[in-house]
């Protein structure tokens, strides 16, 4: 299951470091603040990415998250699995739910959410789990 562990890391990588990047003012992958805030996070109104401690947060979580498979003599590895696998699945499910699209109706996020962030997420769910049943 080191395979699965590895996939696990390497999806969660390209988000982490993306939001690194965020944290530090590198607005990339979409050079205007205003669009990639309206791309990334989809909130009303909203002109302006999330400041440097959200952004740290964020990467923080999700380089744990990747370490966790990885941490094979950690006690508490299989609960965080498991953990990782709920959240992730709320957060894939909660794409297509028409309470979060109220909460978040900008485009493109309302459509990147449900055609990349959402599945993305329910990807993860579905890896954490299975690595938590077969592969701890």
């Amino acid at each position: 299951m080191t395979w699965l562990a590895t996939f696990i890391s390497v999806l969660l990588f390209v988000p982490a470091m993306l939001h690194l990047l965020w944290a530090i003012g590198a607005w990339v992958p979409i050079r205007n603040e205003e669009a990639l805030a309206r791309a990334v996070v989809g909130a009303p109104g909203l002109t302006k990415m999330p400041g440097a401690i959200p952004c740290s947060l964020v990467f923080v979580a999700l380089s744990f998250a990747a370490a966790i498979p990885h941490l094979t003599s950690f006690p508490l590895r299989t609960p965080l699995l498991f953990a990782m696998a709920g959240v992730f699945g709320l957060r894939g499910l909660a794409a297509y739910l028409p309470a979060w699209r109220k909460r978040v109706p900008e485009e493109p996020f309302a459509t990147l959410d449900q055609r990349i962030y959402g599945p993305l997420c329910l990807i993860l769910s579905t890896s954490f789990l299975l690595f938590s049943l077969f592969g701890a």
